[in-house]
């Protein structure tokens, strides 16, 4: 057994738990002038270049993969609170938004 999971399984009670929130906010984009898989790649790529390398997110595409003109992608964010949580989502919206060469057709973004 590690060091690490010897002290996590040791933590006494009086350590203070603190429980992050969560916000998953789903992005479904509309493609023009996609040939193919390449083209939407590079349509895309500053998700992952710019807020892929964010320590408090996680970005990946969620669906429509193979679809050449719609793309699915999903951000989660981690955050003390669900307040914070819905501030960094709409900030990032709307970066996307301004960054990305795709209009935004919906938009779902839920804080568990």
């Amino acid at each position: 057994m590690s060091d690490a999971l010897r002290r996590l399984l040791d933590n006494t009670p009086e350590d203070p738990v603190i429980t992050p929130h969560v916000g998953v906010m789903t992005l479904r984009f509309e493609l023009h002038g996609c040939l193919d898989g390449r083209d939407k790649q590079r349509a895309f790529a500053p998700l992952k270049s710019i807020w892929g390398r964010e320590p408090d997110l996680a970005v990946s595409e969620t669906g429509d993969q193979d679809a050449l003109d719609r793309a699915c992608w999903s951000i989660a964010a981690l955050g003390p609170s669900s307040q914070q949580i819905r501030q960094r989502l709409d900030q990032i919206e709307k970066a996307i938004a301004e960054r990305i060469d795709a209009p935004i057709v919906d938009v779902q973004c839920e804080v568990l």
